[in-house]
């Protein structure tokens, strides 16, 4: 339940330190915006459609991302697609676009299938046990990575990417004390010392799947794989002709190979939850991958409607953006509210689709939702799962097409159930993940 009442400064700072989801109070899920000052400045919390949909598309040019997203983004990622600003970002994302188109996208879904097969038979081989799924689900999600769109590997192990990751987000996505107190940025921040050994990992397999791909590049370039790798050495802006820097290149492999699987592994985490809740909508789901599984590649993540209904709810309730945050160039207005120039405007999925102006029932899980006519009556921006407006989530039908798939494969061949006692808590770091991972006893269907 959200708190009654918001917490003073030195519990506020705590909480955000250790999990901000329990900072929310009640007035956020029922006002379309709330403001308060606290040590960092003006914020606002907005939860107003329309208001978003000026944020984020209207008058998207009075609104920049702000100093604290930046210092997120820094461990890597500021050169890259997700923090680039302007120019940069638009040679970036025309570059990158050609990857993502759906017919592009269908294309991968045989390897899709082949990565939830392999998913299957290691689970397979732990019948009956106690499985993180959290773990096995981001194994899942590396592999599909591996297979399509960086398909000379990842220069390293992939368990060693998946453990660096793993500390990666630990780091990234904690709000630092110096942060929030407005400490200049020339003081080192000890929650990012811990993120050291990663970001040595990081450079170094980067720097060998760069170099592996420039090689194979110079030396036969019509034999080189066309995935993204490629597309980024050879783009070039169609405007000046200047191919991206290697800032650019590090950055947008670091920051595909982060997101690529973070957010979908734990959409996957939550999905399987939550059936595990409903015993309704697991059978749903399990006649529908008997029956769509055995008709095919062609197609496939088109026919599994139910399966991408339940995806579409579980990002309602466990959104994989933790928040979208804003700095107001100039004054403007937003939900009947003067915004000042300089405001913080954070728009939280989280808060956004448990809204009780927005949503019947916001709490449940109720797939039909996104069912029929019924999806078409939600507004564009009250849903917000991957962004919105011209920086949508470039890999948004890549991540749907891929939870599908494996989503299907699994709900063909097993079921899952929280091992007894284990409490599931939303905790958020860089993206929404269950507290301790998902304890789960995986059976074979008889």
């Amino acid at each position: 339940m959200p708190r009654t009442e918001p917490l003073g400064s030195i519990a506020l700072l705590r909480v955000l330190l250790s999990n901000p989801l329990e900072a929310w109070t009640q007035a956020h899920f029922e006002e379309p915006i709330v403001t308060s000052g606290l040590s960092i400045g003006r914020v606002a919390v907005v939860s107003d459609p329309a208001g978003i949909r000026r944020v984020l598309l209207d008058n998207c040019s009075n609104y920049k991302k702000d100093w604290l997203q930046q210092r997120v983004l820094s461990a890597g990622l500021l050169d890259g697609l997700l923090a680039a600003e302007n120019a940069q970002w638009r040679v970036q994302r025309r570059a990158l676009a050609p990857m993502f188109t759906p017919r592009s996208v269908a294309r991968f879904a045989a390897s899709m299938v082949d990565a939830a097969e392999a998913l299957g038979d290691r689970l397979r081989a732990r019948e009956d046990e106690v499985v993180d799924i959290a773990v096995e689900v981001t194994r899942v999600t590396l592999d599909v990575l591996e297979r399509t769109i960086f398909s000379d590997g990842f220069g390293r192990n992939a368990e060693d990417i998946r453990n660096g990751m793993k500390i990666y987000f630990e780091a990234a996505g904690r709000i630092d004390p110096f942060d929030m107190l407005g400490v200049p940025d020339a003081v080192p921040r000890l929650t990012r010392w811990s993120m050291r050994p990663a970001m040595r990992l990081f450079s170094g397999a980067i720097d060998t799947i760069i170099a592996s791909r420039r090689l194979r590049i110079a030396n036969a370039p019509d034999e080189a794989p066309h995935d993204l790798l490629t597309l980024l050495l050879t783009a070039k802006d169609p405007e000046s002709g200047q191919a991206l820097r290697e800032e650019e290149i590090r950055a947008n492999v670091l920051t595909f190979i982060a997101a690529g699987h973070e957010t979908t592994a734990n959409c996957m985490t939550w999905v399987l939850y939550l059936l595990s809740q409903s015993p309704e909508w697991r059978e749903r789901l399990q006649a529908e991958a008997d029956r769509e599984l055995a008709g095919g590649i062609d197609g496939l993540a088109d026919r599994l409607v139910e399966t991408r209904a339940v995806i579409d709810e579980t990002n309602r309730l466990y959104p994989p953006i933790a928040a979208i945050s804003r700095t107001t160039l100039e004054a403007d207005e937003l939900a009947g509210q003067r915004i000042k120039r300089g405001t913080m405007i954070v728009v939280a999925p989280y808060v956004l689709h448990r809204h009780r102006t927005l949503w019947s029932r916001p709490n449940e899980f109720d797939p039909t939702r996104f069912l029929g006519s019924a999806r078409t009556e939600i507004d564009r921006f009250a849903y917000l799962p991957f962004g919105a407006g011209p920086r949508v989530c470039i890999g948004a039908g890549f991540a749907l097409q891929e939870a599908c798939i494996v989503l299907a494969t699994l709900m063909k061949h097993f079921t899952f159930t929280v091992r007894p006692g284990h409490v599931v808590w939303p905790v958020q770091k860089f993206t929404l993940r269950p507290k301790g991972g998902l304890p789960m006893i995986v059976r074979r269907r008889g």
